[in-house]
């Protein structure tokens, strides 16, 4: 779920001026006054005997991950702690270990993610949900998504997480994509798979949540009338809706389509997506410019604001981008923009994002060095900016995080998560 956005930051203004916000209040449900992270679970292998029956989201085609041009991933996940991997065509880690990967496909593989949210106090997660249609007729692919979904909701419920569906429009058919969700909602999600009926489905305000990603993008499909008519049919439902929005809906312009201000409002929670757009050197210029004004708008037109947080990114092994692109600074930019939006008062958060190996968002466990990757293949490693960090600190930065908006530890502008 990644945006491609060269724009600048806007004219600067006074960053104090919006320091004094209140945030929306924390109580009544799961997701306000929160921190959750997506999830993707879209990684699989051959020999996991998912029906997709290879490589998905690891290569670039169903064959195993090997050098050179078939690797699609930018970070190596830390292997160490699950137990169920698959060889890959990869020369051995410089430390010995083959080169394995894990599939989503496998239970265990999500219950290890989700006893991590729970170790590292990450509230609950978004499960991206793509492709929905208007058929019922079974294939690979829906068969494994759906496969999936249930995993997530049997993990969330044995590690105490609350998750919610995601439904990214991205590709979607703009001449049906309304009713292939309406369909796909009713159907699969409540109908057949049961998943807001789980004890771990996220409610707000007493509401099952949903969230709706990509509204009002330039490259994704719908009219504001087509996204206002999915709305109100979630909302008639009593279903409280999120919007993943893009970075300037509130000005219409950049990645926004025009003539979306209304639709935009009839949300109950709006959340900007910001991967890609800014580095370090431009953090305070976004909360001046985004964070700031974004929770101003909100706040006056009771609509509550989850802003994307996000470590870093970069995606030279899918697409032969720069490496490092845009880089972590061993969580010195994570953390510098989740100070700035607690200053503001801002106290719910959505971390883009949880097992994103793919564009290296991930701040699942990750290679810390070169001794944990192949040899014969460039991964993006934890250390790359120059400072040793462990596999977990993404994880243990994303709790100290969690506990900064709950205001259970300071306030501070350099981050407490040690390194190691």
């Amino acid at each position: 779920m990644y945006v491609k956005f060269t724009g600048g930051a806007g004219n600067l203004m006074n960053l104090n001026w919006f320091k004094f916000g209140t945030g929306t209040p924390t109580s009544g449900g799961d997701v306000v006054g929160k921190l959750f992270a997506g999830y993707q679970g879209w990684f699989n292998a051959q020999g996991d005997n998912s029906p997709n029956g290879g490589w998905v989201h690891w290569s670039k085609n169903s064959s195993a991950p090997g050098a050179g041009s078939n690797v699609n991933f930018e970070l190596y996940p830390d292997i160490r702690e699950y137990s169920k991997l698959y060889q890959t065509s990869l020369a051995n880690l410089a430390n010995g270990t083959q080169a394995k990967l894990f599939s989503s496909y496998d239970q265990e593989t999500v219950n290890k993610h989700f006893e991590w949210m729970q170790t590292y106090n990450i509230d609950g997660a978004a499960l991206q949900r793509f492709g929905a249609d208007e058929s019922d007729t079974p294939n690979n692919w829906k068969t494994n998504r759906d496969s999936v979904a249930v995993k997530v909701k049997n993990a969330a419920e044995t590690y105490g997480r609350k998750f919610y569906v995601m439904y990214d429009i991205t590709g979607m058919d703009a001449s049906n994509w309304v009713n292939a969700v309406k369909h796909d909602w009713t159907t699969n999600v409540v109908n057949n798979m049961h998943l807001t009926s789980s004890s771990a489905y996220a409610k707000q305000n007493g509401k099952v949540v949903v969230c709706i990603w990509g509204i009002g993008f330039t490259d994704r499909p719908g009219t504001a009338a087509e996204h206002q008519s999915l709305i109100n049919w979630f909302k008639a439902q009593n279903v409280y809706v999120i919007g993943g929005v893009p970075t300037y809906w509130r000005t219409g312009n950049n990645d926004s389509k025009s003539g979306f201000m209304s639709v935009y409002e009839s949300l109950d929670m709006l959340s900007p997506w910001f991967v890609g757009r800014f580095g370090a050197a431009d953090v305070d210029n976004y909360s001046t410019n985004q964070y700031g004004p974004d929770l101003t708008y909100t706040q006056q037109r009771n609509i509550a604001y989850q802003p994307v947080i996000w470590p870093g990114f970069a995606w030279s092994n899918m697409t032969g981008g720069p490496t490092n692109q845009i880089p972590r600074l061993h969580g010195d930019f994570m953390w510098q923009q989740a100070y700035r939006l607690k200053q503001l008062g801002i106290n719910t958060g959505y971390i883009a994002m949880f097992d994103e190996y793919d564009e290296g968002t991930a701040i699942a466990k990750a290679a810390e060095n070169s001794a944990m990757i192949p040899t014969n293949q460039y991964f993006l490693t934890l250390n790359a900016d120059g400072v040793a960090v462990s596999s977990d600190f993404y994880l243990r930065l994303a709790g100290d995080i969690n506990r900064m908006f709950k205001g259970q530890i300071p306030v501070t502008a350099s981050h407490p998560t040690t390194h190691q």
